[in-house]
């Protein structure tokens, strides 16, 4: 037990003092937001700060620090590592970073804004990486509460899947504070229930709870090394590229550059707790790695979500809420994933987005690419999934790198920059080692590794002439 509050304590004081650090380092102004300046009534709209949060965390916390911290559990305990110091020194300042630069490049999407900093050339590639990254985001999030709800009412699986697009239809295309401005308060209270009751049934069950140890307790052992699998599983919870596209939608919304570090950072951070929650609760209730391990691989992840709810809130309205929970978070991230897509793919062609007609263009085509994606292995889907938001984040970082070396004086670009490098090094050593990848042997993916994270610190020092 002591670990996981020692963790959870050390995320709390991550937000209060690495936290303020990284927004002084990026001086937020009292200048008017675009919210204010391009209000629209249907993307571009001010509102309330509690409201930007709830949407925030709700946007971000998908399956991703459920599913993605139960697998990276069945490494041990060492997760609680990565989810803390990525959460603080990496998430966090993605987060943050991705929304700020959006919010002063006048809300504009992650694509727009990294083509401006990194390149023309990276342009057209983010682009279509983006498009790519958030409808397979927005089929992992279909088929897994789909899933889940599947379990718990007897509803055929294919009528679940067609509910839940047909949702997402509509949040894409309606003004943003109408069904994701007025649902998200409610599913925000199911979302804490679900959050508070597993990690109260977890801490008070008289369970053995792990101590913290960096041993690779994974059941496949070597196969399977913490470096670099663990670190692309939590994605979510640690570190997401996927943040970077729900960021901008929030800066369009946000009427004070101050108020963007609780919304940002401070929504990373809850992330980031409540991964560890899941963590540790794969970890405690299946009595250890290889009994978790077991469940996961019998009954998929869904499978252990549903008995942790059971043995930790029982079989009343107390599982009812936690499941609802769990099924909500994917959903408030597969809508606005294909909000954000909508959004990059008009401000790729330079379309207005007030008139509805306007919004169909993007949304057919998208929703029917959904729809045709959920019938694929879901495996699979989730594996390429979570390298490429990986990757996306590398990307976001560098930008953010770029960004304070142009805009600020002396070394503030080191905040964005270490961890930039960092995961630079896991992203390029996975696709290189990985049974999807090149599947090279381990020594040499991390030399090749190395060599091409060598080569973007000389490139990013050659074009920017950073002052270390």
């Amino acid at each position: 037990m002591t670990a996981f509050l020692t963790a959870l304590a050390a995320l709390l004081i991550g937000y209060f003092i690495y936290g303020s650090i990284v927004e002084k380092f990026f001086r937020p102004t009292n200048a008017p937001t675009p919210a204010i300046t391009k209000r629209d009534g249907v993307d571009f709209m001010p509102l309330p700060t509690w409201k930007i949060f709830m949407i925030q965390l709700l946007n971000i916390a998908g399956l991703g620090p459920i599913f993605g911290a139960l697998g990276g559990a069945i490494w041990g305990p060492s997760v609680y590592l990565w989810i803390v110091l990525g959460t603080i020194f990496a998430g966090g300042v993605h987060d943050y970073f991705s929304g700020m630069v959006s919010m002063r490049e006048g809300g504009k999407s992650l694509s727009e804004i990294v083509g401006k900093y990194l390149g023309t050339s990276s342009l057209m590639v983010m682009r279509i990486f983006l498009i790519v990254l958030l409808v397979l985001l927005s089929a992992v999030f279909t088929v897994g509460p789909a899933g889940l709800l599947e379990k718990l009412s007897g509803i055929n699986l294919q009528i679940l899947v067609i509910a839940i697009l047909i949702y997402y239809f509509l949040a894409t295309l309606l003004p943003i504070d109408k069904i994701i401005g007025s649902l998200y308060p409610i599913f925000g209270v199911c979302f804490i229930v679900m959050a508070l009751g597993v990690m109260g049934g977890m801490l008070f069950s008289g369970l053995p709870m792990p101590e913290m140890q960096l041993a690779n307790l994974h059941p496949k052992g070597d196969d399977m090394p913490i470096f670099p699998f663990m670190f692309i599983t939590v994605a979510c919870g640690a570190i997401s590229g996927f943040h970077a596209t729900q960021s901008p939608i929030m800066s369009r919304c946000i009427p004070n550059e101050h108020l963007a570090r609780p919304v940002f950072y401070g929504a990373m951070v809850c992330e980031g707790i409540i991964a560890l929650i899941w963590a540790a609760a794969g970890i405690t209730f299946f009595h250890g790695t290889e009994g978790l391990a077991a469940e996961i691989s019998s009954g998929g992840a869904g499978a252990a979500v549903y008995k942790i709810c059971q043995d930790s809130m029982g079989s009343g309205i107390g599982m009812a809420l936690a499941m609802i929970g769990v099924i909500v978070c994917p959903i408030t991230s597969g809508d606005t994933a294909l909000r954000s897509a909508r959004l990059i793919l008009s401000d790729w062609i330079e379309l207005p987005q007030a008139q509805i007609k306007n919004r169909l263009i993007f949304a057919v085509p998208m929703i029917i690419a959904v729809g045709i994606i959920t019938q694929l292995d879901y495996n699979s889907v989730w594996r390429y999934f979570a390298w490429t938001n990986q990757t996306v984040a590398t990307i976001v970082l560098w930008m953010g790198t770029v960004y304070m070396t142009k805009k600020f004086p002396g070394r503030s670009f080191l905040i964005p920059f270490i961890p930039a490098m960092f995961m630079t090094f896991v992203t390029t050593t996975y696709i290189i080692q990985a049974p999807e990848g090149f599947q090279f042997p381990a020594m040499v993916g991390n030399i090749l590794a190395l060599i091409f994270a060598v080569v973007c610190f000389l490139q990013f020092k050659r074009t920017c002439q950073p002052k270390f």
